[in-house]
């Protein structure tokens, strides 16, 4: 995990307990005899792709820094379910950080699962499968690494980093020559990409020399025959309302790229459970 991700969990997880612990367990507190330990096991109860381990291991750490873990799957592997991760320390600590732990692994675990779903999918189309920006404020790093994990690749990560021309850039500069233009020579080192509709609007991003096109809303026909007359003048990528049902098709008209927002916005949080017993 970098330092920007890792910063951003840290941010996260100390929100998370502020938010569920506040300033004591009342229930723990009252009833989980003090300085005793205890041994927790998180387990998989559904199919999917596991990641996260790293941001349980935080929620428990906050709360007893002598925490000691055992990560028992791999990050992004995919099972039917089992064991993912025992932890030992402080039986109240444990007991406290249940529920921040489990919400953010089985997030994250639901993330990547989504995207692995989406890559299997289009195996075989020679298409990638890309995230967006349309992610969990405060959890992006988080969440596009969930993407990874599942073998999805990260698009840009945030307005700062890449350029994307879309139709409101368009109107605001005067039409996609001068959009582009106007990008270029602001800094002409950064990735440019041009949101089209029609194949009008690809000639024109071709002419003014992108390089890659966002075909925005195109039917898998529309997508073909986009392919078909840009002729490898500039890699394309498919966007909007993409669904599991429909990616292959997506994938299989000839893009290089499929985005996908629902990996992030609209994933599933992975069905995981934690027991915890004393230490004898």
């Amino acid at each position: 995990m970098d330092q920007a991700t890792r910063r951003e969990l840290d941010d996260l997880v100390a929100r998370a307990l502020a938010e569920d612990v506040g300033d004591g367990d009342r229930t723990a507190l009252a009833t989980v005899p003090a300085g005793s330990r205890a041994e927790a096991l998180i387990t998989q109860k559904a199919p999917g792709a596991i990641f996260g381990i790293e941001a349980a291991d935080a929620v428990f750490a906050a709360l007893d820094p002598a925490v000691e873990f055992e990560p028992l799957v791999a990050e992004g592997e995919w099972r039917d379910g089992g064991p993912v991760l025992s932890v030992r320390g402080d039986a109240g600590a444990l007991i406290s950080g249940e529920r921040s732990a489990l919400n953010l692994l089985a997030h994250l675990s639901g993330v990547a699962t989504a995207a692995a779903r989406y890559v299997r999918a289009v195996e075989g189309t020679g298409a990638q499968i890309l995230d967006t920006r349309k992610t969990t404020p405060g959890m992006r790093l988080l969440e596009k690494a969930a993407v990874v994990a599942g073998g999805g690749k990260n698009h840009r990560i945030g307005l700062w980093d890449a350029y994307l021309i879309k139709e409101n850039h368009i109107e605001m500069a005067g039409g996609i020559a001068a959009a582009v233009a106007a990008a270029r020579a602001a800094d002409a080192n950064l990735s440019l990409e041009v949101e089209c509709r029609n194949l009008d609007e690809v000639d024109e991003a071709i002419e003014a020399g992108a390089k890659r096109l966002l075909l925005d809303n195109m039917t898998p026909a529309e997508l073909a025959e986009a392919v078909a007359h840009v002729g490898g003048r500039a890699e394309l990528e498919a966007s909007g309302g993409v669904t599991l049902e429909t990616v292959a098709e997506v994938a299989a008209s000839g893009v290089q790229f499929v985005s996908v927002g629902a990996i992030t916005h609209s994933a599933a949080a992975l069905d995981l459970s934690l027991t915890v017993e004393l230490e004898r």
